[in-house]
């Protein structure tokens, strides 16, 4: 640029430069000359001149802004080298560039300015040879000019050395410099030069890339790209003829300049430089340097922590168009590279970055819309590396190739196209799903939208591979939520949508969620499918230990929260944002330099670690104390104290900005040096944050050595500024989780000091004062828990401040008081368990029925009318209060306890207002809409008493919505500035009903812009909600999934309403014209409205059930289908309604009037089996009419109805089935009139009457003639008689045998034709079998069932039907009952071997009895049985099959296995198995190739077909073997076995009722299989210990209550107290007050989250619950505290030893009058409810399943205690066993009484006491379900029957 002349005047110089800028407006900005020109001679004009300095100002500033910098100094930063260079060149006078360093920077010294403009205005000097301006510079900067170019040597060296390279004219002043100058200048030696060049080398390189330039000849201080390459080159390679090297070969580098974490570094220099070029023509400049480094480095540049930054920061600008054909060279450069030096992992680095710039590639080839022309046609590169990566691609790649999206149909693709659907042939969309989520864990949100967009059009929007069989199958709603990989691939995703940058990413999402749904609905925790544990900071230092669980507070990370944490920060090295990525890998750099770093990094695979290594150089304690102290320095002079509360200070700010700088100030007090080091990261990411802050905080607790009071200081800090009402946001929900997760509960004060045996250091108390280690009042946490949905996190407050408040866990007293207002800490209970999913345990919270309690209850059983009512009340009451004067109204505060919490005025606000949103809401639920809208009419009128109520206008656009009505504008205007509090608050506002209300009014009128935005937006709002909701919020989670669903169903709507609605390009105006009138709706749509009505009905919500039918009715009579079969259906579920509501006879009028003129046979049958079914249960009609008008009628309907389809075959089976339950009923009545003692009594006088007849004939013979006229008439009566009691008693058995003859045959059908009642069928035919062995008809019934059914069926019953075999009583022949009864075992051994082989080799082994025991009538021994199963086996092995053969071998050598541990009598022992080969006391296994696990469950196979191996097996034994001796020898398993068949089919009953299987209701169970009478083994139940070993220890005086009971008595000390004393009630009593209960510790030491604490004890509750009344039905005895197990990872419990069952305890020598265990531990361990609420309602619900299946379940027991093998009398000498005081062998001292065995003479005793049970009767009187439960839970916990049992029992234990 030429000397500016004098003659110019300084106003034309601006005008001119104005007008230069105007250009380049116009020009769009694509001169960059005349912008560097006018720019200058802007700062020219304003440093000459400075009236116009202003003015220039103001233009740079408006340049500024239009090329988008944020500020002037900013842009004129990226033209300061050229601009100063051209200042020195140009000759402008450097002290007025002084003078207006303000128009670069903004409050600067000029001295600082001079050092600011040194870094380029020295090299121009030197360069220009100007010593006295340099002397001047140097004078300004307050420097010796020789220090200052020594101090700025690399840019001097390195612009020198690139002009000496450049060979364009004046390069000669290049080595001028190098050589001679610079010597001069600095004065220093040509030594010291070069000791400098070495020294400076790697800034040298560095500054050098960002010299260059895109241009070919850019003006100085920036060079072409060659250039700067020939300059590294030749300083890198040390001064090589560079002339004769080639240019592309790159750097020899022998000095290692390039290595891997240099060259990080280089990138994230210019990396910051790119961030800072705002403008793209600057950005360019910036890029070459990026080309210039992967020209340097080659193959090199395919390292993969090189290539995957250089791929996430080019990737970022490929749709710039100025930028894309640069980017696209600097790709395919890269590529090249992979390809000249592949590896996995640098595939890896390709793979995950693939789907990006494929779809950014593709984008950019896209037509626009504007002028249809490819916006990318005028780069050719774009499409060739859509090639190099596709199609030209290395076959490594293939796999990731297939998981990208279609490619559009579009000409130029047609190639790619053909490539990528060859590759996808055979590639499930489902293998892509889980693929991509594997790999997205630690991927940036960038990468993850462009695969997530792909995966949603493949799997959402139909986009399906030709390789997928069943689309539908795949793409349905069931096959997402049916497939766990799918559901947990779906919700890993789902963690990765929160941030603020997810918008389109939640989009997507919402679908996926949608589709798998919530999962089990019943499920009282929100489980994320794969979530890990929380990592607990506290852990246990045994976990497996039984006895004593003692925690140890670890202040330092753990290895777990340091791999996760360096996992996290990898996926920051690809943030956005230069300055992430550069903190980043400063930490680390300082983690991977400790030796705990480089532990963790072992732990990564060899992708991941190429990825983090690089930061790696080995451990350097010296580097990471250099790092401290840098941090220390940086955080002390910061304003980082504690004691300010704005830190602390929640209001205005958003999760992010709280927390950040909170954890920032809490690490500054930490001396984990793990945490020092993530201070800065802390600083700029929440997730760190958040994932180290109770990490933070323990280390803070175990600080001794600080001067400030932690404790105190943090505690208040929380209470005043974050445990507050106003706070309802995540961050009160972080702060209530750290305060529990931070717990060490079971080393609490109340905890007993001890000492580990490994020498670790145990705390035996928190380190702080407290239970948990903040000083904050429990019930403020729950509150403040309560307001962000954390409900477990609240339970768990409200129990330790009731445990604190009241000295013992329970809720006080109730309060019967007159106010209508709960006690605090019962309201908090309340909205927590009305809140998370879980049905009982509201009914031991509510302990007085006030009003507001009584709503409460109504609301959470559904029961809205009783509601309506209640509010109706409150509402009047309210209004009668107000009428009487407002100082009448009660505030919460005044019946509060001391420590409660007063509400706010808005709370009372809401309160008021909470009536008349219940009468809505009730109004809602029952039906009633046109009530509702009158009602919500008259409210909306009361202007500003509803005004910016969300709740309620979210009320009323919920019943806009239902009633459809559209005309809804106004509603808006209700709550208007309702959204103004806290950003949480803001999420969890919910919108749903108003958005719903727009969808639907936007589908009516098909709006297609506004449907499809408002759906968008809906479903972004939903799963926002869900991803910052608590994970304890049950409710709210379950209810917004099932929201995204409404939407989804609602998109899907849209398309069946409006055809032409995708038509995206059409305007709203013409999508109406082009519309048709809007549709009729279709039968699909009107058959929904009959299933929802349907649906309605099992949900007994009756009203809508019949709203749905009115509507459905309507519709068919509108389309004249009136005739229709689908009407039809419609009148059968109008009865189905009809008799749900209790009008029976009406619902069997519609019932018969639909058979008499519904004639179609697809349905008809249903119609006749519901008219016999309904009038057999209301007894209406007789007998024969039901059977033959309607139920055989069915039968013969659904017979003649030849379809296969699953409906139809189960309607026939269900037809049946009730059929044959009719006649089965019939024929049992018949049995019990003929069996009545009436009957019988009838047939004695038969009896005596035919005796008299015949006198009477006798007497005929030989009378006169007269009085042979008196005989005749009396004998002609007798005939008469008798002639009319044959004929009754021939009809009734003929009946009865007519009766049992459809039982039978229809059972056999039912059998046959489907599975649905297979237990029921089976137990009862097996029960009629057994029962009535010897007619006929039922043994041609027994083997034509055997022969039709299948076999399977018959296996649950499998020991008790083979144990009736050998059985003289029963005749033999080919048509008697033993013939058919070994005939089915027969079958049953062929078809399935392995679940029948060893109950025949048990009855086979029947004499293998201990010769002491023989003459003891413990164990019975029949030959005959014996006998047969030895024959059947005999003629099993004859079958060439080797499994015979084999398992009767393995069950032998398993018997003498068993009697050989017997004999040791070790408890569990390891012993060696050469030993006992050489003894001759072990089986020999070696021999076997496979062995079947005995003690596994093994599924039925109904095909029959167990291929080898496929059974759970084992081959051979190691040298020693761990045997576990779990039962003596001297009992008997058969009666466990029995028992735990039982436990298993009451198990198939529970999970079959609804109400039971909804709450996981069961009996554990462990398999029992005996080999003899004496000897068998018993499935080892993992994870489980005793209650008593828990409670007491395995001393008896350890355990639980030897670490919490400070102060009270041992258990032996107890139990000797009780054997003493002869007032058992009050010796009882002084040992229940010094022997506290502590069962609750158990969860708080295992279960250190709230939320899987409260799952565990709700699983012990209920467990406890459904064994109680299960073992009370069948009389289970001897329940000491060892013969109960609890399972340490579920908590559910296991009951073991079940040898005294059908109420024997009562034989025993100290009776047990208790029902079942329910002492005060049991008790204590269910919380602070105790037996109220979920023990007492799941004790009902399973009481009442039994009760009702009482049938059935009487078959099950008689068909078990008919069992002939054991007798179930408890004999005087196992009663004397079972409480033995001492461990003698008491066998050897003791006779049994019985001399010989007499039968099962107690089944019929033991049969109706379980009747009784079922019945309700109790003390002689029948019961309800509740009165019984009432009555058996008082027995249990009644003292004075608890003080009279055996002390060994532990009544107080």
């Amino acid at each position: 640029m030429a000397m500016v002349s004098s003659s110019r005047t300084y106003v034309q110089i601006l005008a001119q430069s104005w007008l230069f800028l105007q250009k380049k407006k116009l020009l769009q900005q694509r001169s960059e000359k005349i912008e560097l020109e006018a720019v200058f001679m802007m700062c020219v004009v304003s440093a000459i001149d400075p009236c116009q300095r202003e003015l220039v100002s103001a233009v740079l500033d408006n340049l500024s802004r239009q090329l988008h910098y944020t500020s002037r100094s900013k842009y004129l930063e990226e033209l300061m080298g050229s601009i100063l260079f051209s200042w020195v060149v140009c000759g402008v006078s450097l002290p007025s560039l002084v003078e207006i360093r303000n128009l670069f920077v903004s409050s600067m010294e000029p001295n600082n300015f001079m050092q600011y403009c040194c870094h380029w205005l020295l090299p121009a000097l030197v360069l220009h040879g100007d010593t006295s301006n340099l002397n001047w510079v140097a004078k300004v900067a307050g420097q010796p000019l020789a220090v200052l170019v020594k101090n700025h040597f690399v840019p001097i060296f390195s612009v020198c050395m690139a002009l000496h390279c450049s060979k364009k004219s004046g390069w000669e002043k290049g080595a001028v410099v190098l050589q001679s100058s610079i010597l001069s200048i600095a004065r220093i030696s040509e030594n010291e030069r070069d000791k400098l060049i070495k020294k400076q080398m790697v800034s040298i390189a560095s500054h050098l890339f960002s010299l260059a330039s895109c241009a070919s000849d850019p003006a100085l201080p920036f060079f072409s790209r060659d250039t700067v390459v020939h300059a590294i080159q030749t300083v890198v390679d040390g001064f090589l003829e560079m002339e004769d090297f080639p240019r592309s070969f790159g750097v020899i580098d022998k000095i290692n300049i390039f290595r891997p974490d240099r060259v990080f570094m280089f990138i994230v220099e210019m990396h910051y430089k790119v961030t800072a070029a705002v403008h793209h023509r600057h950005k360019r400049h910036r890029l070459a340097g990026i080309e210039v480094l992967i020209n340097i480095l080659g193959c090199r540049a395919s390292v993969s922590s090189t290539s995957n930054y250089l791929f996430n920061l080019v990737g970022q600008f490929i749709n710039c168009h100025a930028l894309q054909d640069q980017c696209c060279r600097i790709i395919s450069t890269l590529v090249k590279a992979f390809r000249s030096n592949p590896s996995k992992e640098t595939n890896g680095v390709l793979g995950e970055q693939l789907q990006f710039l494929v779809s950014k590639l593709v984008a950019c080839c896209i037509p626009s819309e504007s002028d249809g022309e490819l916006s990318g046609s005028q780069s050719s590169q774009v499409l060739t590396l859509l090639h190099q990566l596709t199609v030209d691609s290395d076959p490594s790649l293939y796999e990731y190739i297939k998981e990208l999206e279609p490619f559009p149909e579009l000409d130029i693709f047609d190639e790619i196209q053909k490539f990528h659907q060859g590759l996808c042939q055979d590639y499930s969309a489902r293998d892509h799903l889980l693929k991509f989520v594997r790999r997205s864990c630690y991927l940036p949100p960038r990468l993850l939208l462009w695969s997530l967009k792909a995966l949603h059009k493949k799997l959402v929007m139909g986009e399906i591979f030709q390789g997928e069989k069943n689309t539908e199958d795949f793409f349905g709603d069931t096959y997402w939520q049916c497939d766990p990989e799918i559901v947990h691939a779906v919700w890993t995703l789902f963690r990765m949508c929160g941030s603020d940058d997810a918008n389109g990413f939640r989009a997507l999402l919402s679908d996926f969620i949608s589709r798998v749904g919530i999962g089990d609905p019943h499920c009282v925790v929100f489980h994320l499918p794969g979530e890990s544990s929380d990592i607990h900071v506290c852990r246990p230092l045994n976990p497996d230990s039984a006895t004593e669980i003692c925690y140890y507070m670890d202040t330092g990370i753990c290895e777990e929260l340091l791999i996760a944490l360096m996992k996290l920060l990898k996926k920051f090295l690809m943030d956005d944002s230069v300055e992430i990525i550069d903190v980043t890998s400063q930490v680390l750099r300082g983690i991977l330099s400790t030796e705990r770093g480089q532990r963790a990094l072992i732990s990564f695979d060899s992708y991941e670690r190429s990825l983090i290594e690089v930061h790696s150089k080995g451990v350097n304690m010296e580097l990471v104390e250099n790092f401290r102290l840098d941090l220390e320095r940086k955080f002390n002079a910061g304003a980082n104290s504690l004691e300010k509360s704005n830190i602390w200070k929640t209001c205005d700010k958003t999760f992010e900005t709280w927390i950040c700088p909170l954890v920032y100030a809490l690490i500054g007090y930490c001396d984990d040096m793990i945490l020092r080091l993530c201070q800065d990261i802390v600083l700029l990411k929440a997730e760190v944050a958040e994932l180290l802050l109770p990490h933070v905080l323990v280390n803070l607790a175990g600080r001794k050595d600080l001067a400030v009071d932690l404790c105190k200081l943090i505690s208040l800090q929380v209470q005043e500024n974050i445990f507050r009402e106003s706070n309802k946001n995540e961050k009160v929900r972080l702060l209530s989780h750290l305060v529990t997760g931070s717990k060490s509960r079971s080393t609490s004060a109340k905890s007993k000091e001890f000492t580990a045996t490994s020498g670790a250091l145990v705390r035996s108390t928190s380190p702080w004062d407290k239970v948990y280690w903040l000083s904050i009042d429990y019930l403020l946490v729950a509150k403040s828990a309560i307001s962000c949905g954390a409900y477990f996190t609240a339970v768990m407050y409200v129990e330790h401040w009731c445990e604190e408040h009241f000295n013992i866990l329970t809720l006080g007293s109730p309060d019967f008081s007159h106010l209508d207002i709960l006690p605090h800490h019962i309201e908090i209970l309340v909205l927590a368990v009305t809140q998370i999913n879980e049905p009982d345990s509201l009914y031991g919270i509510i302990q007085s029925h006030k009003l507001t309690s009584q709503i409460i209850t109504f609301e959470h059983e559904g029961n809205w009318s009783k509601a309506l009512e209640y509010y109706d009340l409150q509402v009047r009451s309210e209004a009668v209060v107000q009428v009487e004067g407002g100082s009448k109204k009660l505030s919460p505060e005044h019946s509060q306890p001391t420590g409660s919490l007063p509400f706010c005025k808005s709370a009372d606000e809401m309160r008021q207002r909470k009536p008349y949103k219940g009468l809505i809401r009730s109004l809602q639920k029952i039906g009633c809409t046109h009530v509702l809208d009158l009602y919500c009419q008259g409210l909306t009128s009361r202007k500003g008493q509803f005004e910016h109520d969300l709740e309620f206008a979210e009320l009323q656009y919920e019943a806009a919505w239902r009633t459809g009505n559209w005309d809804f504008s106004d509603f808006s205007l209700l709550y208007v500035g309702a959204n103004s509090s806290t950003s949480s608050q803001h999420i969890r506002s919910d919108h749903f009903n108003e958005n719903l209300h727009s969808c639907l009014r936007a589908l009516e009128e098909g709006d297609s812009v506004e449907f499809q935005s408002k759906l968008r937006d809906s479903k972004q709002e939903l799963v926002l909600s869900i991803y910052h909701a608590s994970k304890e919020s049950t409710e709210y989670i379950y209810s917004t999934i099932v929201k995204l669903q409404i939407f989804e169903h609602l998109g899907m709507a849209w398309d069946l309403r409006w055809t032409t609605s995708r038509e995206k390009t059409k305007s709203f105006t013409e999508m109406r014209n082009l519309l048709s009138e809007p549709s009729i709706p279709t039968m699909d749509q009107v058959q929904h409205l009959l299933e929802s009505a349907s649906t309605l009905r099992k949900g007994s919500r009756f009203s809508q059930a019949a709203a749905a039918l009115h509507e459905f009715q309507f519709l068919c009579t509108g389309m004249g289908e009136q005739q229709s079969n689908l009407y039809w259906l419609g009148r059968l579920e109008e009865a189905k309604l009809l008799r749900a509501q209790g009008q029976i006879e009406m619902a069997i009028n519609l019932a018969k009037y639909i058979s008499q003129n519904y004639q179609s046979s697809e349905e008809a049958s249903d119609v006749y089996r519901l008219v016999g079914k309904w009038l057999a249960e209301t007894r209406s009609s007789n007998s024969r009419t039901i059977l033959e008008k309607y139920l055989k009628r069915a039968v013969v309907l659904a017979e003649d109805h030849k379809v296969t389809d699953k409906k139809s075959i189960a309607k026939q089976s269900q037809t049946h089935f009730h059929l044959a339950h009719y006649a089965d009923a019939l024929f049992r009545s018949y049995e019990e009139r003929l069996n009545s003692n009436e009957w019988q009594a009838a047939m004695r006088l038969r009896k005596h009457k035919t005796k008299e007849l015949e006198a009477l004939i006798r007497r005929l013979k030989s009378s006169s003639k007269g009085e042979k006229n008196d005989y005749s008439v009396k004998i002609l009566e007798l005939q008469k008689q008798l002639a009319m009691d044959k004929e009754e008693d021939e009809k009734l058995q003929g009946d009865r045998d007519n009766f049992l003859s459809i039982a039978l045959e229809g059972y056999k059908r039912c059998l046959v034709i489907g599975d649905k009642y297979d237990v029921r069928v089976v137990f009862r035919l097996v029960s009629l079998w057994f029962s009535l062995p010897y007619r006929q008809i039922v043994v041609h019934g027994m083997l034509v069932t055997i022969e039709e059914v299948q076999s399977y069926k018959f296996i649950p019953l499998v020991y008790q039907i083979a144990s009736r075999m050998g059985s003289s009583k029963d005749g033999q022949g080919p048509h008697s009952f033993q013939f058919a009864l070994v005939s089915l075992v027969k079958k049953m051994a062929i078809d399935h071997p392995y679940h029948t082989i060893f109950q025949l080799l048990a009855l086979a082994n029947g004499d293998r009895i201990k010769d002491k025991q023989r003459s003891r009538n413990s164990f019975v021994v029949d030959i005959d049985k014996k006998l047969a199963a030895e024959n059947l086996l005999e003629e099993l092995s004859s079958i060439p099959w080797s499994y015979y053969k084999t398992d009767e071998t393995n069950g032998r050598d398993l018997h003498q296995t068993c009697r050989t541990r017997n004999k040791e009598r070790d408890h569990v022992n390891r012993i060696s198995i050469k030993r006992l080969l050489f003894q001759g006391k072990f089986a020999v296994f070696d021999s076997l190739n496979l062995y079947l696990l005995v003690t596994s469950t093994f599924p039925v196979d109904r095909s029959c077909r167990y291929h080898e191996g496929s059974f759970p097996h084992f081959r051979g034994l190691a040298d020693s073997v761990m045997v576990m001796n779990a039962k003596s020898g001297n009992d008997d398993l058969r009666q466990d076995a029995v028992m735990e068949q039982f436990f298993g089919l009451v198990n198939t009953f529970l999970q079959n009722h609804r109400d039971t299987w909804k709450r996981r209701l069961g009996i554990r169970t462990y398999k029992v299989v005996p080999f003899t009478p004496s000897a068998g083994v018993l499935e080892w139940v993992n994870g489980t210990l005793p209650l008593g070993e828990y409670l007491i220890g395995s001393t008896r005086n350890g355990g639980a209550h030897g670490r919490y009971g400070i102060g009270d008595w041992p258990f032996s000390k107890c139990r000797e107290h009780m054997t003493k004393e002869q007032n058992k009630r009050k010796a009882f009593q002084e040992v229940c007050e010094n022997f506290k209960p502590v069962m609750h510790y158990f969860f708080l030491e295992r279960f250190l989250h709230p939320a899987d604490w409260f799952e565990k004890r709700l699983a012990y509750t209920r467990s406890v619950a459904a064994s109680s009344m299960v073992g009370y039905i069948v009389g289970l005895g001897d329940r000491h505290s060892m013969n109960i197990l609890i399972d340490q990872a579920t908590a559910e419990v296991v009951h073991i030893d079940l040898g005294v069952a059908f109420e024997q305890g009562l034989m025993l020598k100290t009776p047990e009058r208790v029902p079942f265990r329910l002492t005060r531990d049991v008790i204590d361990g269910m919380g602070v409810t105790g037996v109220e609420g979920v023990f007492r309602r799941c004790c009902e619900e399973t009481l009442s399943v039994m009760r009702t299946n009482k049938e059935a379940l009487l078959t099950i027991v008689e068909v078990f205690i008919h069992d002939p093998l054991y007798k179930w009398a408890l004999s005087p000498l196992k009663a004397l066993q079972r409480q033995k005081e001492t461990d003698d062998d008491l066998e050897t001292s003791l006779d049994d009484s019985q001399s010989e065995y007499e039968g099962n003479k107690d089944a019929t005793r033991a049969l109706m006491r379980v009747k009784q049970k079922l019945d309700g009767y109790e003390e002689g009187e029948m019961r309800s379900v509740h009165g019984q439960v009432q009555q058996l839970i008082q027995d249990a916990i009644d003292p004075d029957r608890l003080c009279h049992l055996y002390p060994g029992w532990g009544a107080w234990l």
